[in-house]
């Protein structure tokens, strides 16, 4: 069984198949670079976040990387501060196709030809993970945000390829405190629609590039994401919250889901 299970895997998408898909998703990116450019700046909130969703939906369509939503009834209409665990660059789509909202991401992605650029213009907060200094000027920045729109971290700091959960950092937990929004984990993991079992073909660690990366989701054409979201932070049963309590149930209730 294991070694069918490991020819599952192995078995690559034809080559004329991979031009393909490459094909359709520079397209995909030149189409979302000219909305950014020429539509976003006369667009509401709601129509953006629409724009969004759907470009982001499309995009793992042209992946096709099926998507199921566990948890998304337990998020309401108000800001609220999400904490994922963080295994690919696509984490941020998937996010996206369930539900728009802004991130916070690593300084080095600004510099990302073409896609940091787009980041940018979608209100994502960088920080610089070696400042302190910087890492207190984004929370504040965070807090402010957080009283008009939801904001979503991933606090291992890195990305994982996903067999467990970091230690969170607790530092841009305060930003919800000092927002007073509660606190939702989401727990992603990707798995393979041939053998269910979990995939680390999306993983995006080391000194993997990004065109290396989606060389590797290309060439794997049988995945699945699956996004769980847990209850908040029971605040209500703990009067003296801190950025730690917080940091540390969401890590156990992710870790617990995975």
């Amino acid at each position: 069984m294991k070694n069918l299970s490991q020819k599952a895997i192995s078995v690559e998408t034809p080559k004329l198949l991979r031009a393909w898909v490459w094909t359709q998703i520079w397209v995909h990116v030149i189409c979302g670079v000219w909305t950014l450019s020429f539509i976003f700046p006369f667009l509401d909130r709601r129509s953006k976040d629409q724009k969004i969703q759907e470009w982001s939906r499309r995009l793992l369509k042209i992946f096709n990387l099926e998507l199921s939503v566990l948890g998304a009834g337990l998020i309401g209409n108000t800001p609220h501060l999400i904490a994922a665990n963080h295994i690919s660059w696509l984490d941020i789509h998937v996010i996206n196709a369930c539900k728009p909202i802004r991130f916070v991401a690593k300084s080095e992605v600004e510099r990302w030809p073409i896609f940091g650029w787009m980041a940018k213009q979608l209100g994502t907060v960088f920080i610089q993970r070696d400042s302190s200094r910087h890492a207190r000027q984004v929370v504040i920045q965070m807090a402010s945000v957080l009283k008009a729109e939801s904001i979503c971290i991933f606090p291992e700091g890195t990305s994982t390829i996903g067999e467990v959960v970091l230690p969170f950092k607790p530092n841009l937990f305060e930003s919800a405190i000092l927002a007073q929004v509660p606190v939702y984990p989401l727990a992603i993991r990707y798995l393979s629609t041939k053998t269910g079992r979990r995939s680390e073909s999306p993983a995006f660690i080391g000194d993997m590039g990004l065109l290396e990366s989606m060389s590797n989701i290309i060439k794997n054409r049988s995945l699945a994401v699956q996004i769980t979201i847990l209850p908040v932070y029971p605040d209500d049963q703990n009067p003296a919250l801190d950025r730690k309590k917080l940091a540390t149930y969401c890590q156990e209730s992710i870790s617990k889901t995975l």
